[in-house]
């Protein structure tokens, strides 16, 4: 594959490995000029549009992405919405709605292609502080019509709302890992949580943006290398990944997605297992064909 320069991320190269026809990056953000940033958020969004991200879809070679909308755009979820007709059936979305979101408006986003709410307890929101009852009042709204809830929290409040989230009646995502580091670990409460949650059997997890709340040096990457092949053994198939462009939350230029790939891959026990979470899994979450 030729190399291609991509904006936001570090390198040129493709992963090592070419990716199977079909994989997903299950977890990505547009940012578009066109759409302005919602009122509470205080920093400039970066230009990540759909033909930067073709780029990206060029080097590492997925076809099939989930536009996740950011929390720069509160509950306007047009950025997404404009990414999913321009990127076609091969997109899928998750937005992000106030509790008081009504069942005309679900509806309609279903049309265009959103399959999930995602419910943030660790970014700024809109609306103030998120609560486990505007959680609850999401994900009972969101049953009648196939979606699933997708959470972003610390390791902390994960334990926290770990009696919520069980009984959530819907599919739940977890991101980016469940931001579980080397202080927490695979043998402290908050994996004890996921795990009860993976064995459950309706509990997703995106092995994305493993940088986040990640400790420095080789000790913190390990640890959460540690963290991400036992979530994978726990339950290969309900994991996803994703790449998390335009990468927001890191130093500008500092993220690689050709070695995000690649680290993924070193997760795995193989590279059927590696293919069926980037083809499999989120064809049957998503509803690709």
């Amino acid at each position: 594959m030729a190399r291609i320069v991509v904006p936001h991320p570090a390198g040129i190269a493709a992963p090592a490995r070419a990716l199977p026809a079909g994989a997903c990056d299950s977890h990505m953000h547009i940012f578009d000029p066109r759409f302005p940033p919602s009122p509470h958020w205080r920093r400039t969004p970066p230009l990540a549009d759909v033909p930067a991200y073709r780029l990206l879809q060029q080097r590492i070679g997925t076809t099939r992405t989930v536009v996740v909308t950011p929390s720069t755009y509160g509950v306007d979820n047009r950025c997404t919405l404009a990414a999913l007709a321009e990127l076609g059936p091969q997109a899928r979305g998750v937005a992000v709605v106030d509790a008081d979101v009504d069942a005309a408006e679900l509806h309609r986003l279903d049309r265009h292609g959103i399959r999930g709410l995602r419910v943030n307890f660790f970014s700024p929101q809109s609306w103030g502080v998120t609560t486990a009852e505007m959680l609850v009042t999401l994900a009972d709204k969101v049953a009648a019509i196939g979606w699933h809830i997708q959470v972003l929290a610390r390791p902390g409040t994960l334990v926290e709302l770990a009696p919520v989230l069980q009984s959530l009646p819907v599919p739940l995502v977890i991101d980016h890992l469940g931001l579980i580091g080397s202080m927490d670990g695979a043998d402290g409460d908050a994996f004890a949580s996921v795990r009860a949650l993976l064995d459950g059997g309706r509990t997703w997890i995106k092995l994305s943006a493993p940088y986040i709340e990640a400790d420095a040096g080789a000790p913190g990457r390990e640890a959460k290398n540690a963290v991400a092949r036992a979530l994978l053994a726990a339950a290969p198939e309900r994991m996803l990944w994703g790449s998390d462009w335009p990468h927001t939350v890191a130093p500008a230029g500092s993220i690689d997605d050709a070695q995000l790939l690649d680290r993924f891959r070193g997760w795995c026990a193989n590279d059927g297992q590696r293919d069926r979470i980037l083809v499999d899994n989120p064809a049957a979450l998503y509803g690709f064909d």
